[in-house]
């Protein structure tokens, strides 16, 4: 019965976590496909050197091909419901080193 309670409680928060950080969700649900692993060249999650050249573009050039779409990215990037400021964090979270 400890057992059941115990794995109980880590389920729920690990649904409270993920619920509690909205980019990492909407990475997870429209992002990963494609940039986890660099398919149809896009830039691969927490990869400076593929993110470099994009970002010299500006913020504002980046949202702009996300929602407009960009050479295998549909438009708005499988994120329909991302707003502007949504995109930016998207696009911050994947172009930040991972350790």
């Amino acid at each position: 019965m400890k057992r059941v309670v115990v794995g109980l409680l880590l389920a729920a928060i690990s649904v409270i976590a993920s619920a509690a950080d909205p980019v990492t969700d909407r990475y997870n649900k429209a992002c990963v496909v494609c940039h986890a692993s660099g398919v149809a060249n896009a830039p691969r999650f927490g990869s400076a050197e593929d993110w470099k050249p994009r970002l010299a573009k500006g913020i504002d050039k980046l949202v702009l091909s996300v929602k407009n779409g960009f050479n295998a990215m549909p438009p708005r990037g499988m994120c329909n419901d991302c707003s502007d400021t949504d995109y930016q964090a998207l696009i911050q979270f994947m172009s930040t080193p991972k350790k």
